[in-house]
């Protein structure tokens, strides 16, 4: 039975029965008396209960009575103004109208819960989409090329040589050259390193092995000496670590899949015409070859 209740055809059939109902409502209320306004009392509930969730309490006889004479004022213009031909090639109402189509289709497909299974598959086939980054957690001492000029290699060497005798205790804020970002980052992501210090500088911490002085590495500063305390590699997390961001995710694909479908549904009911210039005979198109 759930299988069924989720099934996309169902949807169009709810969704198409939703629009031959309201249409028809549409039809008998405005084919009999046009100038009689018939303020419902579903309708004025609803002007409660919009009151009530502004303002967090109900509205007293007098508020109401001016929402009322507000809806009847908003119904006279909005018929005077379609008698008019007011709302004709009106580019605001037409993209207000198409939103609501598609607000009405978006709440259909809301109604679905997906399973963890729905979850997980959704989470394995865009796997790369939710793919943990590498992680690093490293020291470094900075050697600005311009100071050392024809003696870089030499100063480097002898400051590896330095590092490594100190190991991981050393005073990386004491050693090598001013630098204005942090001498030790924790757990900071490869995307981060590499906004930093530079992608190549992140690929090369990917690299390096961890507990030991190595370099000197390369960054759009200049050259490091890098001790890689700690690396994480990248990994497609579990469903339980990113539960709300996959939902997102599958949520927004089956609102835009079930959007496009009802609207391919609706389009086959035209034929469409695109005049490509004065000179050339239209085309016609029927709605379901439209691309």
């Amino acid at each position: 039975m759930k299988r069924v209740l989720r099934e996309p055809l169902l949807h169009f059939v709810v969704l198409g029965a939703a629009f031959f109902v309201a249409y028809g409502l549409g039809r008998k209320s405005g084919s009999g008396e046009p100038r009689k306004i018939v303020v419902t009392q579903g309708q004025v509930e609803h002007l409660v209960t919009g009151f009530a969730r502004t303002w967090q309490r109900p509205p007293s006889s007098e508020e109401l009575a001016g929402l009322i004479r507000d809806q009847v004022r908003e119904e006279v213009y909005c018929r005077e103004a379609t008698a008019l031909g007011l709302d004709k090639d009106d580019s605001v109402i037409r993209r207000r109208l198409a939103q609501k189509m598609e607000f009405i289709s978006n709440d259909v497909a809301a109604r679905v819960e997906p399973s963890d299974a729905d979850l997980n598959a959704y989470l394995q086939t865009h796997a790369e989409g939710f793919r943990l980054e590498p992680r690093f957690t490293f020291r470094h001492v900075y050697l600005d090329p311009e100071r050392h000029g024809a003696d870089l290699a030499r100063d480097t060497a002898r400051l590896l040589v330095q590092l490594t005798a100190a190991g991981d205790t050393a005073d990386v804020s004491a050693l090598g050259d001013p630098f204005l970002l942090e001498h030790e980052l924790d757990g900071a992501p490869a995307g981060d390193v590499a906004r930093q210090f530079g992608e190549p500088f992140a690929k090369a911490l990917a690299r390096l092995d961890t507990g030991r002085w190595q370099g000197p590495v390369e960054s759009g500063y200049g050259l490091h000496l890098v001790f890689v305390r700690e690396r994480t590699e990248g990994r497609v997390p579990a469903l339980s670590e990113v539960r709300e961001a996959v939902r997102r995710a599958w949520d927004d694909e089956r609102r835009s899949n079930a959007n496009e479908k009802f609207y391919r549904e609706l389009l086959k009911r035209y034929t469409v015409t695109i005049e490509e210039s004065p000179k050339a005979e239209p085309k016609k198109l029927a709605g379901n070859t439209l691309k």
